[in-house]
């Protein structure tokens, strides 16, 4: 369809090319239900997981986000050099300081970009990719990498078969320039937080609150922690009511999209998101049974499976949708330029 754009900036970014990268381990449901009290037919009914990708002991966040990016950076044809500023979204650092960004910066030998680390959890894809754009869109950046990247697995109780069951790890990176004449890029956004969510999704040790003891390790206070329901309720409410949000003020319905690549946490939630927007599901990319839940890095990853499954092309009106931990909400309208 043809989009009426606002006249709100002088220069649209758009997404130039696209990296991803997971772990070659597999941890499958089999695999779990020697771990846990759990079998295979419980997990894939009720999240639609059949296996996850699990990094070796001694590989962390930045090593997966590097990896992505230079993949990204390959498939532009352009050297890491060239890449100004370096936006990485995880909950999963190496480590609080110095930002995750500023290892991949090295990693990668971007020498000269800045950067930084956004904590938005399962929304840090498309929250970093806003910011991002409006670094383009401002007219000072030309070459933005955005990442999101989790090691889920460092904080994850393996005991705990109502969270161990979800999560995996991976990493995706974009690359962010400006549009060309006659190309749409990034068109708009919808984002919202709601503190109160806190307590239903967290990880309460090792911040300020509950400096690391050993006290707080015993407690298991490092890992996961989450009320299963309530945020089953809110993502299911939310992922969609912001999507119809961005969908709405744009004159833009279900059927005009190419496809639609939601956060990648239960099968339920996504398919449930897909018929309140009147989508049928052969437009919703779902890839969460082969990679779980890898929370910053599905929807990156998830754009990969929509251009090797031959869903997504360039021109084709595209539509993100998350919800996570904070709780955080975010819903991205965008035209593939790829």
């Amino acid at each position: 369809m043809s989009l009426t754009l606002k006249a709100r900036v002088p220069v649209r970014a758009k997404i130039s090319s696209l990296g991803v990268y997971v772990p070659p381990k597999l941890l499958t449901n089999a695999d779990l239900e020697k771990m846990v009290a759990t079998n295979d037919q419980w997990i894939t009914e009720r999240t639609g997981i059949r296996e996850r990708h699990i990094v070796e002991p001694g590989v962390a966040t930045s090593d997966l986000a590097a990896e992505a990016a230079r993949r990204c950076l390959a498939k532009r044809g352009i050297a890491a050099s060239e890449v100004e500023v370096i936006i990485v979204a995880t909950v999963t650092p190496d480590m609080f300081f110095p930002a995750t960004a500023c290892l991949v910066q090295d990693k990668i030998g971007a020498k000269g970009a800045w950067g930084f680390d956004l904590s938005a959890a399962c929304s840090g894809f498309p929250y970093a990719l806003q910011v991002g754009a409006k670094l383009i869109e401002s007219g000072v950046q030309k070459k933005v990498l955005v990442i999101g990247a989790d090691v889920m697995s460092s904080v994850i109780d393996y005991t705990d078969r109502t969270t161990c069951v979800i999560f995996g790890d991976g990493a995706g990176a974009v690359l962010l320039e400006p549009c060309e004449p006659g190309e749409v890029g990034l068109v708009d956004f919808y984002h919202e937080i709601d503190g109160s969510g806190a307590v239903s999704l967290n990880m309460p040790g090792g911040g300020s609150l509950h400096p690391s003891t050993a006290e707080t390790v015993a407690a298991k206070m490092h890992y996961v922690h989450q009320d299963g329901q309530a945020v089953y309720k809110f993502a299911v409410r939310k992922m969609a009511e912001a999507a119809e949000t961005v969908l709405t003020r744009n004159g833009v319905t279900g059927k005009d999209l190419g496809c639609f690549i939601p956060h990648q946490a239960n099968k339920r939630i996504i398919l449930s998101t897909a018929e309140r927007l009147g989508l049928p599901e052969s437009s919703v990319v779902i890839n969460i049974d082969r990679y779980g839940n890898t929370t910053a890095g599905t929807i990156p990853l998830a754009m990969q499976t929509a251009i090797d499954e031959g869903h997504l092309k360039k021109g084709d009106l595209v539509l993100l949708a998350s919800v996570g931990a904070g709780f955080t909400v975010g819903a991205t309208l965008l035209q593939w330029e790829i």
